[in-house]
């Protein structure tokens, strides 16, 4: 039934291209044979009846099988395709090899490496092999199919020496191997090694398999490869990709240097650079040299246009922003239709705090995208409206559009914070529905959803369904555990991580150091720091801070100093912990004393250190030095005193009976929240 079927199917598209001859064969036929055939088919079971001559193919018009042909493999219906090939082999027909490259290319497409093999066994029977455009067909399926051994072979077997297939393995091998691999520079030294002979498209992919790679060194040999084989005078192909690779691998002045010396600079290469400035964290170079781009007459198109508005929002340049708005405007006749361009408007006036002129232009666009949707809701998201974000996504399903993976992604941490569990839930199924939960940044998400809302059964389960889980997303689960108070649940999550040999990081490690020092563990915490210590994070100032903190937990402030003098360079988080360590151990008077060391020795204090030192002053009523510390932050470091320091300092004085002085620290707290309405 399954093969009648499928002949029929076939019947179906063919039929529309038959020639007028085969109808009126057709309709020659005896009417009732015809309808007996109609009504009572045979039954196909013999492999010699399995292409019957009722198969409407006619061998005199090989061109109208061809294009059904090209038309399925464009369909990607492989199944069809390989039945009508069994068909014209068994009748003797022959394939051109535009057909069988279109229908590698789709084999290419669905990775379906099986059905690749069988039309490669076609290329063979019809002796294309060694046909260069279908040799390159083969190369390229077999690489995107992950088979490149496959397609190794094949190029070492083949007789003629021609770089079309090469290049079509090289660059699979780009696009689709692990990334920074050694494979292109393989091949590449294969295929010199064999004589074939390289042009500008094997340089370029050659390129930018280096672009971004830690390693700059074979990128900067390549480019004196191209200087050595006169390559350096070809038109600018070759060295805007030698830019764009020197900018992501983070060589700023080779690629200033290159770009410097191209005579004539088109709008590709002025958007590499403004793109790489950008990428880089340079943003007011990247201003600046989109202004000598249009000081060089050259036009900017839509590409530079979003990646300039992106550096403005980055930046909070509104008056600049509204510039591009107002040229993009007047420039381009269908402004309306810059979906992308008008997403990059809606993203860089919500970067600007100007939600309504996002608005604005988010509602005056004609056709809308799950792009701009994502920008909207990330302005809402970033301009304290989190309620807003939420709506949105059902306005944005009320449109027609569906949320995306990025959508799901920046919603879920707006839910954490609101502590939406239900709308968590929905979202959760959502993600399940469509296949989304196979990302770890969404499980990841979902997981401190779930524990920000207090449901750890959930993030559990959430944690048990993932089939690879990264040390962030452990992480994740013990912050839910240490949140709910679950701590010894914590340990275990830790324990397990470790035999599960993932390498914990800085952040896991703090975490789990500060339930040791909760619980007071003074063994696991000793542990701890041994762990430390053999992965070498003893020179992290975060872990160095959670250790010190740990050990004053533990009432070891002995070793907590001694962790402190032995750190090279201390930093605010450091020095701050051990001014704490001291004052948890009711030693008030030492902890400030340390606190004038480390102001002479160059210490810059925060607010987190300005409340931590009132604080001590407080325990120890040390009115004071609570009065001359406060002078100290306000007046020498310009601190904005809260209401809270205020009150602080305001209690000391009343206990000391200095009433007049507590006075004006009243008026001073009434003054600062005057400010702040």
């Amino acid at each position: 039934m399954e093969l009648k079927l499928k002949l029929k199917t076939i019947h179906g598209h063919l039929s529309s291209h038959l020639p007028t001859t085969t109808t009126s064969v057709a309709s020659a036929a005896p009417p009732g044979r015809s309808r007996r055939r109609t009504q009572n088919p045979k039954p196909l079971t013999s492999k010699t009846h399995l292409f019957p001559e009722s198969l409407p193919l006619h061998t005199k018009n090989p061109h109208i099988i061809h294009r059904t042909l090209q038309d399925l493999a464009r369909k990607n219906r492989l199944k069809e395709s390989l039945t009508i090939l069994d068909y014209l082999e068994h009748r003797g027909i022959p394939v051109n090899p535009t057909t069988l490259s279109a229908l590698l290319a789709s084999c290419a497409r669905r990775k379906a490496l099986n059905h690749g093999r069988q039309i490669h066994v076609h290329v063979r029977i019809n002796g294309l092999e060694s046909n260069e455009f279908v040799l390159a067909k083969l190369v390229h399926m077999y690489c995107s199919c992950g088979s490149q051994e496959e397609a190794f072979s094949l190029l070492l077997k083949a007789k003629q020496r021609n770089f079309f297939a090469w290049n079509a393995m090289l660059k699979a091998c780009m696009t689709s191997g692990p990334r920074w691999d050694l494979s292109p520079v393989r091949i590449f030294s294969q295929m010199r090694e064999n004589g074939v002979a390289f042009n500008e498209y094997t340089m370029s992919c050659l390129i930018k398999s280096f672009a971004g790679s830690p390693a700059p060194r074979l990128g900067m040999q390549a480019h004196a490869l191209l200087i050595k084989n006169c390559f350096n005078s070809h038109p600018n192909m070759l060295r805007t990709c030698m830019v764009d690779m020197y900018f992501k691998c983070r060589k700023i002045h080779h690629a200033m240097k290159l770009f410097n010396e191209i005579p004539e600079k088109d709008v590709v290469l002025w958007s590499i650079v403004i793109s790489g400035f950008s990428h880089k964290g340079l943003k007011r170079e990247a201003v600046k040299y989109f202004r000598f781009m249009l000081q060089d007459g050259i036009e900017p198109n839509s590409i530079v246009l979003s990646a300039i508005l992106a550096v403005i929002g980055d930046i909070s340049s509104r008056n600049l922003g509204r510039e591009i708005h107002a040229y993009a405007l007047k420039r381009y006749t269908k402004y309306d239709k810059l979906i992308f361009v008008q997403s990059s408007l809606v993203d860089m006036y919500c970067k600007c705090k100007d939600i309504l002129y996002a608005r604005r232009v988010f509602y005056g666009c004609e056709e809308r995208n799950v792009v701009m949707w994502t920008s909207l809701l990330s302005g809402y998201a970033l301009n304290a409206r989190p309620d807003m974000a939420l709506k949105s996504v059902s306005w944005m399903q009320k449109e027609g559009f569906q949320p995306d993976i990025v959508v799901i992604g920046t919603i879920l941490p707006i839910c954490t914070d609101l502590k939406a569990l239900p709308q968590g839930k929905e979202i959760h199924a959502y993600s399940l529905k469509r296949w989304f939960l196979t990302s770890v940044s969404i499980s990841n998400c979902l997981i401190s959803l779930y524990g920000n809302c207090g449901r750890v059964d959930y993030a559990r389960k959430v944690f048990d369904e993932m089939k690879w889980k990264s040390v962030v997303v452990w992480t994740a689960l013990i912050d839910s555990c240490i949140k709910n108070g679950f701590l010894y649940d914590g340990f275990d999550l830790f324990r397990m991580m470790v035999r599960d040999d993932k390498r914990p990081d800085s952040i896991a490690i703090c975490r789990i150091m500060r339930i040791a020092g909760d619980l007071r563990e003074v063994k696991i915490g000793k542990e701890l720091h041994a762990f430390a210590m053999k992965a070498r994070m003893e020179e992290n100032h975060f872990v160095c801070g959670e250790l010190i903190g740990m050990y004053g937990k533990f009432g070891d402030v002995n070793n907590a100093r001694k962790l402190f003098d032995g750190i090279k360079s201390t930093g605010s988080l450091t020095c701050t912990a051990i001014i704490e360590a001291y004052g948890m151990n009711k030693r008030y008077k030492e902890a400030l004393d340390l606190f004038d060391l480390l102001l002479s020795d160059g210490f810059v204090p925060n607010n987190y250190s300005f409340d931590l030192v009132l604080g001590i002053c407080e325990k120890g009523e040390l009115c004071f030095e609570a009065v001359r510390v406060f002078d100290c932050f306000v007046g020498d470091f310009g601190l904005k005193a809260s209401k809270e320091n205020c009150e602080c300092v305001i209690r000391l004085l009343d206990k000391a009976g200095r009433n007049d002085e507590a006075q004006r620290f009243v008026y001073l707290k009434e003054y600062e929240m005057m400010v702040v309405r």
